[in-house]
């Protein structure tokens, strides 16, 4: 970015043909979200080398592969392994998931029922906003109640997966942290837990001592045949789509800035992030935070503004990152590459649909803390283009 001509530069490589091409604008949006696409989180196992069989990520999934009447051991309990599990499960010999601590899993009807049988009788613009505000709500509530009942929350949360798998043992279903510590794991239409109840898929929960040349042995000392591992080991961050930003010259540390209502970067002009719901569906922020950005262009324009930075007046900025509270395991392998958390707002992340929704869509754009500038009158031939690369 270069303040001077107040302009985005934008260098970017096809990764294929290695062809290069150069974008400039005024406002840059990254909707990148906050995963590596290219390659999830990938462990080293002791003794893979010496497996005769074939070891799967998720991510680079071989689209000839034959797993019919194969033992399959799928390493993980997030939602990964959650689909993988029922999903394999219908032609392969034995799916089994081998998870270090267990996750909270709900089983979720696929089907709105409730909204098809209004669809018939109420126009589908009345039925989809309602409907939407309706699991607004029950998503929230479930949210609030899992932190303030915690204890409450998980012996429920424990007892329904029970109830849906009674021939795995409990303990399988008995994570070690507290619900919305980390996500809590959707089963469409309890698919995973179908696939337990038929016997085609089981859980182990224990610790991988090593490979072998047939599958895993466990510290416990069991040993898990497998013809095929799938290694749901979890997702890689990678901010902004591996963007490196540069403001006049100088890389931009993120760790070293806030977010502004989690949309803008401290300090920089013209720089739009959208960044999703960590307890909420992820859509719901950008959203609002689409709003937000098309109110303030509007604004821009109106004004004849060129420039909005977002800049803090009051000494904000806290040793805590923006998802400092949320502790899967990618995110805690990410935190000393995440913005700042503020230690109040606009500075603050809350997390919170309804909070960030009046801020986002109802609260006037010049709040005092954006800075504006104008289009700059003189020197622009002057000025070389800063690169931004990806």
């Amino acid at each position: 970015m270069s303040s001077n001509e107040q302009q985005w530069t934008l260098y970017t490589q096809h990764e294929a043909s290695g062809e290069s091409r150069e974008f400039t604008c005024g406002f840059m949006v990254n909707c990148a979200g906050y995963y590596n696409y290219d390659q999830g989180y990938r462990p080293h196992f002791a003794g893979e080398e010496n497996f005769k069989g074939q070891i799967i990520h998720p991510q680079q999934w071989p689209e000839e592969l034959d797993y019919s009447g194969k033992k399959v051991v799928v390493i993980g309990s997030g939602a990964t392994a959650i689909t993988v599990v029922p999903a394999m499960a219908e032609k392969a010999a034995k799916v089994t998931m081998l998870q270090r601590s267990p996750s909270y899993i709900m089983a979720m009807p696929d089907t709105d029922k409730v909204s098809m049988a209004m669809n018939k009788v109420l126009p589908k613009k009345w039925v989809f906003n309602m409907t939407r505000g309706r699991n607004i709500l029950i998503q929230r509530g479930l949210y609030l109640a899992c932190q303030r009942w915690p204890e409450r929350a998980r012996k429920l949360l424990i007892s329904h997966m029970h109830k849906q798998a009674p021939n795995i043992d409990v303990r399988h279903f008995s994570p070690s942290y507290m619900p919305w510590d980390q996500r809590l794991c959707a089963a469409p239409d309890g698919d995973f837990f179908t696939s337990l109840r038929s016997g085609k898929a089981d859980i182990a929960t224990d610790h991988i001592e090593r490979f072998d040349e047939t599958g895993i042995v466990l510290k416990s000392g069991q040993h898990l045949e497998a013809d095929i591992i799938v290694s749901a080991t979890g997702l890689d961050v990678q901010l902004m789509g591996g963007l490196e930003l540069k403001l006049d010259g100088e890389p931009v540390v993120l760790p070293r800035k806030m977010t502004y209502k989690g949309i803008l970067i401290q300090d920089i002009p013209n720089y739009g992030w959208i960044f999703g719901y960590t307890n909420a569906p992820w859509t719901l922020k950008s959203d609002i935070g689409g709003q937000y950005l098309c109110r303030l262009f509007a604004y821009m324009e109106k004004q004849g503004f060129s420039a909005a930075t977002p800049v803090d007046h009051g000494d904000n900025i806290t040793d805590s990152g923006m998802l400092d509270g949320f502790a899967p395991g990618y995110i805690s392998r990410a935190k000393d590459r995440m913005p700042r958390q503020g230690k109040e707002a606009p500075w603050a992340v809350t997390m919170h649909y309804g909070k960030d929704k009046d801020t986002l869509v109802n609260q006037a754009v010049d709040d005092g803390i954006l800075a504006f500038s104008s289009p700059a009158a003189a020197g622009r031939d002057n000025v070389q283009p800063i690169k931004a690369t990806a």
